[in-house]
């Protein structure tokens, strides 16, 4: 659903500078099923997790007749039809926010590494607009405005994994039905479980990826068109992420690396540029190591590798060795969260 255009709110000039923050994300099992075109039709349901890495937004008043923004580029313009940055320009339109902002993105990570940059960023941006406005948005509220952004105003073939999760945070099931609705509920997982996957997930960094829509349009035009191969490698790889689910819930950690393989074989082969031989090599040397299982994280062809490892520290030499550096992480479990707010 686009949503309309939301009423000018009260007058901001005077508010102080607000951040917000959002946390980057790992998909855990189900993910590709959030895309319209095949939720639409069959109903997609993932588990994901929020991670301690996060997209920082910050929008200051500047007493100016004019819009300042700051991410990898800078722009000054006078109207929001002249903002080049098309999710900056959406918000904003939406919002009606008036000229005198600046409004500055930082990242503990750059975008193109495939931990869901894009949709923490939007969310962070309309959580940071709301408290600039002096407003309160419900968490499923604000993703699905993000979700109408990238979706429905600017039509980028994504889906809707990367919203929710920032916005929810934690480990966390969702399902997305055909009507569009979506049911999210955390995983109950227990704390030793939690501590378990902490200490044995690993992700290497393997090189930027591609762009995520480019990755996913050849997946969304083939759901579209009801390609048979599509659709049963997505019935798939939704049965796994169930699987994926029930063992984090039993506490079979090791159930869970070895059908973290299997789900990386059914991503492998939903498309050609999925993976490439540098990131199989680096894949199997991480299994040789002792890994159980893992994949690329997002749309593939580059970003993150995450494995499940029962020895992590052979792991790590391993991948050491192949010249990859290690992000270390710990589960958010907070979502979206305004750090400052007047």
């Amino acid at each position: 659903m686009v949503p309309t255009v939301l009423p000018l709110g009260v007058a901001v000039s005077s508010s102080p500078m607000i951040i917000t923050r959002t946390p980057l994300r790992i998909s855990l099992g189900g993910g590709g099923t959030d895309l319209p075109s095949y939720y639409r039709q069959r109903g997609g349901r993932l588990v994901s997790a929020a991670i301690n890495r996060y997209v920082y937004i910050s929008i200051n008043p500047t007493f100016t007749d004019d819009y300042l923004l700051k991410y990898s580029t800078i722009e000054r313009v006078e109207d929001i039809a002249s903002i080049d940055h098309d999710i900056l320009r959406t918000a904003l339109g939406l919002h009606q926010i008036p000229p005198g902002v600046e409004i500055v993105s930082m990242a503990d990570i750059p975008a193109g590494t495939g931990l869901g940059s894009s949709g923490s960023f939007t969310v962070g941006l309309l959580r940071a607009l709301y408290a600039h406005r002096h407003e309160a948005v419900l968490t499923d509220a604000l993703a699905e405005q993000a979700c109408a952004i990238e979706i429905d105003h600017l039509k980028g073939p994504v889906g809707k994994q990367d919203q929710y999760i920032a916005a929810y945070g934690g480990v966390t099931s969702f399902d997305f039905h055909p009507d569009d609705s979506v049911d999210a509920r955390r995983l109950g997982v227990s704390d030793d479980t939690l501590g378990d996957l902490e200490e044995h997930l690993l992700l290497f960094f393997t090189g930027y990826s591609r762009a995520a829509s480019a990755m996913l349009a050849d997946q969304d035009r083939r759901t579209v068109e009801a390609d048979e191969k599509m659709l049963a490698n997505l019935d798939h790889t939704k049965a796994l992420g169930d699987e994926i689910s029930e063992a984090l819930l039993s506490g079979n950690t090791a159930a869970f690396g070895e059908l973290m393989h299997e789900h990386w074989e059914a991503k492998r082969a939903r498309t050609s540029g999925m993976s490439n031989a540098d990131i199989d090599h680096h894949y199997e040397t991480a299994r040789a190591a002792g890994a159980l299982g893992g994949k690329v994280v997002g749309a593939g062809a580059g970003g993150f590798l995450l494995v499940y490892a029962p020895e992590p520290n052979r792991v790590r030499r391993a991948m050491r060795a192949e010249g990859l550096g290690e992000l270390r992480f710990r589960f958010d479990h907070l979502g979206c969260t305004v750090l400052t707010a007047g």
